[in-house]
Order: structure tokens, then sequence, then C-alpha cells
């Protein structure tokens, strides 16, 4: 079952990946475009040579770009599904779409969303090279500590739930979240590289973009994979369907 469910996992994260490619070609490309012009302007008035492309702009922005959200989107997926292996029957009277779903919807809260407000996503031409070590590492960091704090709410709120209720449970647990994230957030350094007279409009909407792009890869990638799985673990609720359109 596991190794079926990895499959479904793969596959469903392919798709995903290229459901994340159209995204950002329409809504993410047009702002990385934007920021090169405002590097190559700004080289050009200090009188500094263009720099030599070693791939073309074509194609990374087609193939290129292709290329890398279906590795990712895959590479996720095969993660995807071993949490979902994990956590099928674990977080209440579930089914596969339903468990894949706030799988999903989880992700991207503590791996996209929350992350994003401490150190949000920049355009390739922002940033200082010589910092890429470290702005990864935090940027990790920060990843960790909302992926840990999520797992520790989720806990609590199974903990709490049989003497306060689900409801006054998921209170306290989303407080809990939301205190260790904002210490967390107080406590890690800030990152501020923006160059000076970067247009802020266009570094609001590559962010917007960015977390569209990670939204469409994780809504795709949890959608997907519980329609697979739900064909494995519950054929029958299938057939019900099925029966259930042809009437």
């Amino acid at each position: 079952m596991a190794r079926t469910l990895l499959v479904r996992g793969l596959i469903a994260g392919a798709l995903a990946g290229v459901a994340a490619f159209a995204f950002a070609l329409v809504f993410g490309e047009p702002q990385i475009d934007k920021a090169i012009a405002f590097e190559e302007s700004l080289a050009a008035a200090a009188g500094e040579p263009a720099e030599p492309e070693l791939v073309s702009r074509a194609t990374q922005s087609t193939i290129g770009l292709l290329t890398g959200t279906v590795v990712m989107g895959v590479a996720l997926g095969s993660l995807f599904a071993i949490v979902f292996a994990w956590a099928y029957g674990r977080v209440g009277a579930l089914g596969a779409r339903a468990t894949a779903a706030l799988l999903g919807l989880a992700a991207f809260l503590a791996i996209t969303l929350v992350p994003s407000t401490k150190y949000p996503a920049n355009p390739p031409t922002v940033g200082n090279p010589d910092t890429i070590d470290r702005r990864t590492l935090l940027f990790v960091a920060m990843i960790a500590i909302s992926v840990l704090s999520l797992i520790a709410a989720w806990r609590l709120w199974r903990q709490l739930s049989p003497r306060l209720g689900a409801w006054t449970a998921a209170i306290a647990a989303g407080a809990v979240f939301l205190l260790a994230v904002a210490v967390a957030e107080l406590l890690l350094p800030g990152v501020q590289e923006t160059p000076s007279g970067f247009p802020p409009d266009l570094l609001w909407e590559f962010r917007l973009a960015s977390i569209g792009l990670n939204a469409t890869l994780w809504l795709a990638l949890g959608l997907g994979f519980g329609a697979l799985a739900e064909r494995v673990l519950e054929p029958r609720a299938v057939r019900r369907e099925m029966v259930s359109a042809g009437a």
C-alpha cells in the first residue's frame, strides 16, 4: 500500500508542478523580466558591461521553468505521500480527500505563508550574492520553526479536545502556534537587501505571485493526491459517486 501511495504522490506532484508552471508563466515571469530590466538599467547607468547569458532567458522562462516546477512537484509529492500515509486515520474521521486537502493547506501555511511573513520572496536580481547562504539558512530555520510549531499545536489540540471540546481546543492550539511564530520572528534577524530605487509595486507583485505559485502547487497536490488515493483506500466510496453521477 505504501508503494502504491508513493506512486500516486509522484503522479500528483508532477501534475501539480505543471499547474505551478502555468501560474508562474502567466503571473511570475513578467515580474522577473521587469526586475532584470531594472538591474540592466542600473548596470548601464554605471557603465558596467552586460553579463553574458549562459542560458537564454527564453529557455529559462519555458523549458527551464517547467523542469524546475515539475521536479519540485515530484519531490514534494513523494514526501506528501509519506506524510499522508502516517496521517490518514490519525487526524479525525476524515476520508482520503479531506485528509489530503487538510495536509495541503497545512503545508502551504507552515512552509510558505508563515515563513514569508518574515522572509518574503525576492526577484532574482534582489539581494547580495555574498549573503545567499545566510539568507537561505534563515529561511530554512523559519520553515522548521513554523512546521514544528504547527505539529505542537496539533498535538495540543488532540490533548485538549476531550476536556475542552474541539472548538475551544482549536482556539488554544492556534494561539500557541501564533505565539511561537511571533517569538521566532522577533528573535530571528531581518534581511533588508532591496536596492535603492527598486519599484515597490514590482516587489509587491512578485511576492504575491510567489505566494500564488506555492498556493497553486499545494492546492493541486492536495486535491490531486486525495482523488488518486481515494481510489485505492476507499474504492466503495468512489463507486458510489460514479453510480450517483450516472443516476
